[in-house]
């Protein structure tokens, strides 16, 4: 039950230390110096390994793009939102340089690229001699090739690319050529009329086409033909050496386009040119076919309908991830429900692999069946596959060693778990890339390798595991672990340096080691440690000490959190600290309960992310593991009470730790984590306060299901009200801060739901501020909106938190429970 003082110490001290709740035009804040300086600061370079394994790239990025790059002027379509300007997606951070690392000696080379423009990510040869990356500008989307050796880079002139419908370039087979999109016409885009030409209308047809709430669709007739104009592409094969462009068949709706491993074909997926109002670009349908070098179709898979009628949850009929076997000349692999698609369906085998040459007259044949839904195909370089299935209801997955070249020979299975059991995943197979440009799995004769994060009681320790597969038997056999993590450090495994893993590329970090690459020999135990990375807010951020929580729920659920200390807190200080969390499903406790994360991460702090507030004074338990136990057709059924369950345990282990005042406790988090805030504070006394970021808090505007959970609205109307914050507004009788992007397009978090919610809680007399930053999505990118962000939620915390009394050791084990 809350104590009354806490409750009224809110009100009294409102008049002195809030703004007004119907404040406006406050105009752009910015924290406290500690943590605007930590926003500032530059963010370390990310990597990309050469396929040879000769060079390491590291691509210079800035940290946040400016409120004028956020606020140009974007199109929203079909679940899109694109730069008229580019032919692009809509621009944030760049990269702005790149730097050529040698693996073998270290030797550093900067590669000369444009100034002052957006450079994309690297698209290397299959040698690891070239590579080709896009510089974006207002004038366009341009193509550049950079050579290795020299470091030297040139434009190919009179090219514009069209990056709307994905990856505008990628090298042919060859290597020596380009598959690009281009723009496919100079005319300018279609202008809408003064005058509509009539209404915009929908029509139900009577059959069942159940949808998620997406944002961005199609409105109306001037939106289809923006849609049409900008995601038209026409494909070329590009030859840098000359800049000759060869057109390949009319422009079109492109959205996927791969050559076959020898170059003579073209497996592509376009749009059909149907559209419709209430489903994104994804679900219009399609045509997939494969076309000769002249344009030519050759070979249709499918004419794919439109993805209104399928179950949420299921697929379409007819062919789906079809790919390119890359070991053969021109072979086709892809998927059928032998279900109809619906998960509901009650049959022996969800789907069914298919194969086919384009050489064989005879038709397709069937290559292998699947108890559950196929999810990925990945091939070796030999008659070897890796097959693998999910079944979401077990949420249990299956990986089978298969045969492409054998169709008849039986597959084997490698892996069957849960893929909710972090302790048992034996990671993921590193690949290689062949000559021909296409990566297989990476193998030393006849041994496969997968590297995990390896999930433990005592947290990750990644791991490299060496596995024989294709024996006499046939199965898969664990041989050995090459590589393990040592204790105190965080280490992964970033690449393979040689077939047999004895030269491995790591990278390493501590909590006192900022990240860097190393190489490190297996056999002779050297290292070598290729990047000199600093940290440029160490002199801020190293005092902050951190440390892994294990505690367990009332029902005996076991718990954790990584609890984040201030620089100057001093042993037995009780501090206000923040909850940061996010809900997740599990079918059991025992995997629920399992650690997940490492102590031993170097503590890098930018954006939005709460541990900024460490830097201010508070603790700060972040990811506390707040899981919804239960199988999945009903573990909603008691979300509320697991979540005060959750949250209850998470505030006595960090009482219990000696470091957080009980009476100065906030709750927060970001989309599902607002939705866990606001229903919280709705439901139980734990804490003084509340942010909530990006969520939604009226569940009946998601009526079709949301997050795990799979009943409609009419199936489970009791579930949707109890699990609705909106719904219980009269009960957030705490302080609550809202934060939202004015142009959230994550699908369920429309703005309106934190308007919404405000009104409700203001129309009911509670405490709540809501901020909507413009221009920002689901996530905040802009400078201005970042520094923003956290100045609200300083100051939101500080007025209703920190000065609002308690704090004494006698105070510390004062009951707190759930209404």
């Amino acid at each position: 039950m809350i104590r009354p003082h806490a409750r009224v110490a809110s009100h009294v001290l409102l008049p002195l230390l809030c703004l007004p709740v119907a404040a406006q035009g406050d105009g752009w804040r910015t924290p406290p110096a500690a943590i605007r300086d930590c926003i500032e600061a530059p963010p370390a370079p990310s990597a990309s390994v050469s396929p040879d394994r000769s060079h390491l790239l590291l691509s210079a990025r800035e940290g946040m793009p400016s409120l004028a790059v956020q606020s140009r002027p974007i199109l929203r379509l079909a679940g899109l939102r694109l730069d008229p300007a580019t032919h692009g997606r809509q621009r944030g951070a760049r990269t702005t340089g790149y730097t050529l690392v040698a693996i073998d000696g270290g030797q550093r080379r900067a590669v000369k690229a444009p100034r002052d423009t957006h450079l994309g990510s690297p698209v290397w040869t299959a040698d690891g001699s070239r590579f080709a990356f896009t510089s974006t500008d207002d004038q366009g989307i341009g193509l550049w090739v950079a050579d290795v050796a020299t470091g030297e880079s040139r434009a190919i002139d009179g090219l514009r690319l069209n990056s709307v419908l994905g990856q505008p370039v990628t090298w042919m087979p060859d290597q020596r050529r380009l598959l690009c999109r281009l723009v496919a016409s100079d005319r300018p885009a279609p202008r809408r009329s003064s005058t509509p030409p009539g209404p915009n209308v929908q029509e139900s047809d009577g059959v069942r086409a159940p949808v998620r709430t997406y944002q961005d669709l199609l409105g109306d007739a001037h939106d289809e033909a923006l849609f049409a104009y900008y995601t038209t592409s026409q494909l070329a094969v590009i030859d840098p050496a000359d800049g000759s462009v060869e057109h390949i068949g009319e422009p079109r709706q492109w959205t996927s386009v791969r050559p076959s491993p020898d170059g003579r074909f073209f497996l592509t997926t376009a749009l059909s040119g149907e559209t419709s109002y209430l489903v994104t670009y994804r679900s219009f349908p399609k045509r997939v076919s494969v076309l000769a070098r002249d344009g030519q179709e050759v070979y249709r898979l499918a004419d794919l309908p439109m993805a209104e009628n399928v179950p949420i949850g299921g697929v379409l009929p007819g062919p789906r991830g079809v790919q390119w076997i890359p070991t053969e000349p021109h072979t086709l692999v892809w998927a059928e429900a032998l279900d109809d698609g619906d998960p509901a369906a009650q049959v022996p085998h969800r789907d069914r692999l298919m194969v086919h040459d384009l050489a064989e007259k005879s038709p397709p044949s069937e290559w292998h069946r699947l108890e559950h839904r196929y999810r990925s195909t990945q091939f070796g370089d030999g008659d070897i596959a890796l097959v693998s299935e999910f079944d979401r209801d077990t949420r249990w997955s299956r990986t089978w060693i298969a045969h492409p070249r054998r169709a008849a020979k039986p597959a084997t299975p490698l892996f069957d778990r849960s893929t909710q059991d972090a302790y048992g995943d034996p990671g993921r197979p590193l690949t290689r890339t062949l000559a021909n440009g296409f990566g297989v799995l990476a193998a030393d004769d006849g041994k496969l390798f997968f590297s995990g994060s390896g999930a433990s009681p005592e947290g990750d320790r990644p791991f490299l595991d060496r596995y024989q597969v294709g024996g006499a038997d046939q199965r898969g056999d664990k041989l050995d672990r090459l590589f393990h993590c040592r204790s105190g450090y965080y280490e992964t495994v970033v690449a393979m340096l040689t077939r047999d893993g004895g030269q491995l590329l790591i990278r390493r970090e501590s909590t006192d080691v900022f990240p860097n690459y190393v190489v490190v020999d297996q056999t002779s135990g050297s290292e070598t440690q290729l990047t000199q990375m600093t940290d440029p807010t160490k002199e801020l951020t190293k005092k902050i000490t951190k440390k892994l929580l294990t505690y367990d729920r009332a029902d005996g659920v076991p718990l954790s959190a990584t609890l984040y200390l201030p620089p100057d807190h001093r042993p037995g200080q009780r501090l206000p600290f923040l909850v940061w969390a996010y809900p997740r499903e599990y079918n059991s406790a025992s995997n629920a309960g399992q650690m997940r994360g490492s102590q031993h991460r170097y503590t890098r702090i930018s954006g939005t992310s709460p541990l900024l507030l460490a830097l201010h004074g508070y603790a700060v338990m972040h990811n506390a593991a707040m899981p919804i136990v239960g199988p999945v057709e009903t573990a909603n059924d008691t979300f509320v009470e697991q979540l005060v369950a959750g949250a209850k345990a998470a505030i006595d282990a960090a009482v219990k730790e000696g470091v957080a005042d009980p009476d100065r406790a906030a709750i927060a988090g970001h989309s599902y984590g607002a939705f866990m805030t606001a229903n919280l504070l709705a439901h139980s006394d734990l804490f003084r306060a509340g942010v909530a970021r990006s969520g939604a808090y009226n569940r009946t505007l998601t009526p079709f299901g949301f997050q795990n959970e799979r009943r409609t609205y009419w199936e489970a109307p009791e579930v949707y009200f109890a699990m609705s914050p909106f719904m219980h507004a009269p009960k957030i009788n705490e302080p609550l801060l809202l934060i939202h992007g004015e142009v959230d397009n994550n699908s369920g978090t429309f703005p309106v739901q934190s308007k919404r919610l405000f009104h409700a809680v203001k129309g009911q007399g509670g405490t709540a501020r809501l901020v909507m930053l413009p221009f920002e999505s689901h996530g905040y990118r802009a400078r201005e909106s970042v520094m923003h962000c956290m100045a609200e939620t300083v100051d939101w915390l500080d007025q209703h938190v920190k000065r609002a009394g308690g704090g004494s050791a006698s105070d510390a084990n004062a009951t707190r429970t759930g209404r």
